[in-house]
């Protein structure tokens, strides 16, 4: 071994003990809730919340799944990340086939205008959405908030699909036109299958992003058999006394479905990162 590898190796082995160092500090909230979620009242009074239960126990995970009505709540939730991130994702590949490729007349204009309603804060949003989802009567219901982060969502998605389907090889494009190819054929035989990978990625943030919302679910769904888990966290919290255990329990219990969803779709999320950062 030459002196130039043996220093590549000495660095591998650095970059990969900053890496494990790094996970673990990352990880290390994760760890004390799961510890916490599974002990009593009595070991978490006695030892604090940094060590490992000493009579494991599941009551509060039975107690918060049978008191906020969980399997409604994670339904709801189930339900409404999914479409979001499905009509989310739709209909930023539409937009952004049409202003990044159709170079649609204007098309920096309408980016920069897309730009800029991402950067509006939900706050500023609430008032008016709330005025006019309670005059359409669809107030209280599970639509208003799919149609509300569907749009949410689509403008982040076409801001950044536009960017990058406006640096598609061109040299592509002309082919499948010269070979008889109509706009919508060029979209689903050429571009969709180059750019899935990118497409997996904003799928499973849209999903996570909904899942984790609150604000909005908060002042639009008012009934119980028609909130989301993160709401199911927040109305226990309100109505109830909780000890640490309790809660520990809830967020945990709340947190599983993002957590099993990002490790399901984990190889196509590297993937479209890495196919991201070779274009």
């Amino acid at each position: 071994m030459n002196k130039s590898q043996h220093i590549r190796s000495w660095s591998d082995w650095l970059v990969l003990i900053l890496l494990l160092l790094g996970a673990v500090v990352m990880l290390f909230p994760l760890i004390i809730l799961t510890m916490n979620a599974f002990k009593t009242i009595g070991d978490y009074n006695a030892a604090g919340p940094l060590t490992l239960p000493a009579h494991p126990t599941m009551s509060g995970i039975v107690g918060f799944w049978k008191t906020s009505n969980f399997p409604v709540k994670f339904g709801n939730s189930l339900l409404i990340s999914l479409i979001v991130a499905v009509l989310g994702v739709v209909i930023s590949v539409l937009n952004s086939f049409a202003l990044g490729i159709g170079k649609v007349k204007g098309n920096r204009w309408i980016i920069l205008a897309i730009m800029l309603a991402n950067m509006m804060p939900q706050e500023a949003l609430l008032f008016p959405i709330y005025t006019m989802f309670k005059q359409v009567g669809l107030y209280n219901t599970q639509l208003s908030i799919i149609i509300i982060f569907t749009i949410i969502q689509s403008a982040y998605g076409t801001y950044l699909l536009s960017s990058v389907y406006g640096t598609f090889p061109q040299a592509i494009l002309e082919a499948s036109t010269i070979d008889g190819a109509s706009r919508w054929q060029t979209l689903i035989k050429v571009v969709l299958p180059i750019s899935w990978q990118t497409i997996s990625v904003l799928f499973v943030f849209f999903f996570v992003w909904t899942w984790n919302e609150y604000m909005i679910p908060m002042a639009f769904l008012m009934d119980d058999s028609t909130q989301t888990v993160p709401l199911a966290l927040a109305t226990l919290q309100g109505q109830h006394t909780m000890d640490a255990t309790t809660l520990a329990s809830a967020s945990l219990l709340s947190l599983l479905p993002t957590i099993l969803f990002f490790i399901i779709f984990q190889r196509k999320l590297n993937q479209g990162i890495v196919a991201g950062a070779v274009k």
